[in-house]
């Protein structure tokens, strides 16, 4: 497994990280089973466990990747996530100082350790002040409760006034971005990934696979279908035509160079310069076993060529429901002037 180095921070990491969404009652319902897939992963040269505080619901995944570095913490760089809804009340989410301090807590004690190696904001907050955020997170990391911190889903913008607010106010930067990328969705490559190399960021991408439409399983005429929770949380994605037609013809290529379709997704998102690691999120130690087994795959100048003739750089071959939406674009009010 190859290792990188995360932005300028110093830390190396492995080209793939251990994504675990999938910990919990709403992928893997069996610890004993997630525990045996971190090992697994450690053991195949993974070194960076990425989770989030919402994961699994109520911090499962978290408990569960606690347990499973018990007596192997220093053998890993421990990424998690802050500002998704934990519990029913307004201020039990966000990018507050209120919320941050609280929930940094929470997570170390789920995990079962003292310091988290990368503590990232999982989703924009529009309505909170990046010198918000900037200061709660500086404290953090003087007072060794965090040893870097992260952002994931912003749009280029956002990145830029951050480091912007953090040169003037005298606050630690943000290290890295944890945006979407896959061959079906290149649009990362036009602004985010060009500005990430320009502030010398760290980028751990999530979803390599599509949500799975690149796994090889989901093809026209296989008896296989989407999982009624990425369905329920990407209907859109999943069953867009376009995409479809899309996996075929990347299928084709992947079949006529050797490759299994998931190895020739990750090998891809790892060729481009701006990318640290890629996020496999296996449900199971056989799918682990199966993404593992391609590290260190290599797409040649020509077998990239024919992937930019299917989906051309810069581009996305449609949306994904569960992207991050800009309000500007999600609230109809911003975009209409009103006529009085």
């Amino acid at each position: 497994m190859q290792t990188r180095p995360l932005g300028r921070t110093g830390i190396q990491v492995s080209a793939y990280a251990l994504g675990t969404m999938m910990f919990g009652p709403y992928g893997n319902p069996d610890p004993d089973d997630c525990v045996r897939i971190v090992h697994r992963a450690i053991d195949g040269g993974v070194n960076v466990i990425d989770t989030a505080d919402v994961y699994g619901g109520d911090g499962e995944s978290e408990k569960i990747v606690g347990k499973a570095l018990r007596g192997r913490r220093d053998d890993v760089v421990l990424a998690t996530k802050f500002n998704g809804p934990m519990g029913s009340g307004p201020n039990r989410r966000g990018s507050s100082r209120r919320w941050i301090v609280t929930a940094v807590e929470g997570s170390l004690r789920r995990l079962g350790v003292d310091h988290i190696d990368l503590y990232q904001a999982h989703h924009p907050e529009p309505g909170t002040d990046v010198e918000e955020t900037l200061a709660a997170l500086t404290d953090l990391l003087r007072a060794g409760k965090v040893r870097a911190i992260g952002h994931s889903n912003l749009p280029a913008s956002d990145i830029v006034e951050a480091q912007w607010v953090a040169e003037r106010r005298g606050l630690a930067r943000f290290r890295s971005e944890q945006p979407h990328y896959s061959i079906l969705n290149r649009g990362v490559e036009r602004e985010i990934l060009p500005v990430c190399e320009r502030y010398g960021l760290g980028v751990l991408v999530w979803s390599p696979l599509a949500m799975g439409l690149l796994a090889g399983r989901l093809r026209r005429g296989s008896t296989e279908t989407a999982s009624a929770g990425r369905l329920h949380w990407a209907r859109q994605h999943m069953t867009d035509e376009r995409k479809l037609d899309a996996v075929e013809a990347l299928a084709g290529i992947a079949d006529q160079a050797g490759l299994s379709l998931p190895h020739l997704a990750l090998a891809f998102v790892t060729a481009h310069p701006a990318v640290t690691s890629a996020i496999i999120g296996p449900r199971t130690p056989e799918q682990l076993d199966d993404l593992l087994a391609g590290a260190g795959t290599h797409l040649d100048d020509d077998l990239l060529d024919r992937i930019d003739e299917i989906v051309a750089p810069g581009t996305d071959v449609g949306p994904i429901d569960v992207a991050y939406v800009p309000p500007a674009l999600a609230q109809p009010e911003l975009r209409r002037r009103i006529m009085r």
